[in-house]
């Protein structure tokens, strides 16, 4: 009798045994899992803010918070009779303008920005990954002028404006520039080449008329389908103006009378 219990005792001991390092296995097996799972999340975690470091750079191509701006500047020291202003029907007259700021932009496709935008605001009415700028000259003198208009590039970094679009409304006609294409030296499909390296535009306004108002809607975009726009152009920016400046015209009491 005293055999046989032993024989149970020994039987119920290596079940025990059994039990316990099986309890242990499966313990060790869900801390495994457990550990593997952390790291997991880890690596899936890293790998989201990487990419929403990707996307926030990206988007940072242009600009980064800086603005297009207009100035109006006089020659010959004289009182300008041409002025710049913001709204049609209430003329605060200025000298410089300002653009509301846009923090950051990618790019897009000209097609995408609304073919109203000429009218579709004065002053700033900037859209989706796009800066639009309204504004108004008027020559408010006592003289007809003539006057010249510009849009000139201060700053650029990474060659961003290999692919960048400025789209010129005046008394809606529209012009888009662009730089040339880099390769084949032609101009990009419906733009007019920018006018030199570092000046977008340069036309004059003549026989400016006491009273004559012209409309300027600018417009300012990253071209996606621009040969250039690559990712080499990943964190650039530049920096831009429109400057139009008066030019005296003589006029018939100012002309030296000639003695035959």
């Amino acid at each position: 009798m005293a055999n046989e219990n032993e024989k149970n005792e020994t039987i119920e001991s290596a079940v025990d045994q059994a039990t316990s390092k099986q309890k242990l296995d499966e313990k060790a097996k869900k801390q495994s899992r457990k550990k593997a799972r952390k790291i997991v999340f880890k690596i899936l975690l890293i790998v989201t803010i990487l990419f929403l470091v990707n996307v926030y750079i990206i988007l940072s191509i242009m600009y980064k918070g800086e603005n297009f701006t207009v100035t109006l500047d006089s020659e010959y020291g004289r009182e300008s009779g041409l002025v710049i202003y913001e709204e049609l029907e209430n003329k605060y007259l200025r000298t410089f303008l300002r653009s509301k700021d846009i923090e950051f932009f990618t790019d897009i496709s000209g097609d995408w920005i609304p073919k109203d935008i000429d009218n579709q605001g004065e002053g700033s009415h900037n859209g989706r990954n796009y800066i639009a700028y309204t504004f108004y000259a008027e020559n408010m003198g006592q003289d007809t002028i003539n006057y010249w208009a510009s849009i000139e590039i201060d700053d650029v970094i990474k060659n961003v404006d290999e692919a960048i679009r400025i789209m010129v409304f005046k008394n809606g006609n529209k012009v888009v520039y662009a730089k040339n294409n880099r390769t084949t030296g032609q101009p990009e499909p419906n733009t007019t080449p920018f006018h030199d390296e570092d000046t977008v535009m340069l036309q004059v306004a003549e026989n400016f008329k006491v009273g004559d108002i012209d409309k300027y809607t600018i417009v300012i975009w990253l071209e996606g389908d621009d040969p250039q726009c690559k990712n080499d152009l990943i964190g650039g920016e530049i920096k831009m103006h429109m400057k139009l400046i008066e030019e005296h015209i003589l006029q018939e009491d100012e002309r030296p009378q000639h003695k035959f």
